[in-house]
């Protein structure tokens, strides 16, 4: 690959500096929340006991809460301390592609696509929509967006792979069983502390006119662009910038992006890192079944964990299976 990353200790010097000072940034937060959490923790188990003595069932019961949503933080503060890896801090450009299987696997990636958003929207993160093709009838063939916030990448790193629907199919009219399949996948955002080297005679640039929603300009010019890294075939599009220009600038960070994670993965396969259980985005590789009929259950298929609330998992409840993925990557990668 002529893409190039520098080892990190020959990333940019420039960028030292913000990237030391996002650190202290990090640790900061991570100290404040321990400490606030103890200090909670302290205030509620005193209120519980005053209405103990008091005998107030609903001081009590209003203390409990408070404990149960302590117990929630100081959970979520654990998986988050997991988040150690050089990238994890980024933000984050998420890909769904539909599978085989026309306006079924295209309605079931704008379900994913759906499930995504409202996942970062409960975490407080915002949502980039950068490229997106509708399907001819429903749903979508693909779309990019990017997720701005915290650990973004960290959290959805593990999501890359094959998502596998089972379902009586809404657009069958004799309601037969459908089974559909559409595929993640997930890259840092790269900042200013790294750097990507990409010679430019090795990408091909297209440009073509954009089909999502816009005004006239966005349909009547040819304001699209796609690029092609051509030793690697990666491809990247965007096409929701109001100028070509805007969505060429994109579109090179979302390259480098995209060869920034390909050498991520080239090192862990050198240190032999979650190398049975690390995500390939291939149609024989699902990681997780989401079944609606004729049983209510969405179960991981790397670390088995399971649900029966198909529908809070769908409306972005993915913690759970997130945590497991990630504790049981981090998990591996220290027996490695």
């Amino acid at each position: 690959m002529n893409a190039r990353v520098e080892d990190p200790t020959l990333w940019d010097r420039p960028g030292e500096a913000q990237a030391l000072s996002r650190e202290r940034s990090r640790l900061a937060a991570s100290i404040e929340a321990v400490t606030g959490l103890e200090r909670d923790l302290v205030d509620a188990v005193g209120y519980a006991e005053m209405a103990d003595e008091e005998d107030d069932e609903a001081t009590l019961e209003e203390a409990r809460a408070q404990l149960k949503a302590i117990r929630d933080r100081a959970a979520r503060a654990e998986l988050e301390a997991l988040l150690s890896g050089e990238a994890d801090g980024n933000e984050a450009f998420l890909e769904v592609n539909s599978g085989a299987g026309g306006t079924e696997s295209c309605d079931w990636a704008g379900m994913l696509l759906r499930m995504y958003t409202r996942w970062a929207n409960a975490h407080g993160m915002t949502v980039d929509f950068l490229e997106e093709t509708s399907g001819e009838q429903v749903g979508i063939k693909s779309a990019t967006i990017q997720i701005k916030g915290t650990n973004a990448y960290g959290w959805l790193k593990t999501e890359a792979g094959v998502h596998r629907l089972v379902r009586i199919s809404p657009f069958d009219s004799a309601a037969k069983r459908h089974t559909s399949f559409a595929s993640v996948w997930v890259y840092p955002v790269v900042d200013d502390t790294i750097v990507i080297d990409i010679n430019p005679a090795d990408v091909r640039t297209d440009t073509y006119r954009a089909s999502g929603a816009g005004g006239q300009h966005i349909n009547k010019t040819d304001s699209a662009v796609r690029l092609t890294h051509i030793p690697t075939g990666v491809v990247v599009a965007c096409q929701m910038g109001r100028s070509q220009h805007q969505n060429r600038d994109e579109a090179w960070r979302m390259l480098r992006a995209r060869l920034y994670e390909l050498e991520l993965q080239r090192r862990e396969a050198e240190a032999q890192a979650l190398q049975d259980q690390k995500t390939d985005i291939g149609w024989g590789h699902q990681i997780r079944s989401y079944v609606l009929q004729p049983y209510q259950m969405v179960k991981d298929l790397r670390t088995q964990v399971e649900t029966s609330d198909t529908q809070g998992v769908l409306d972005g409840d993915l913690d759970a299976f997130m945590g497991a993925s990630l504790a049981q990557r981090v998990g591996v990668t220290r027996e490695e």
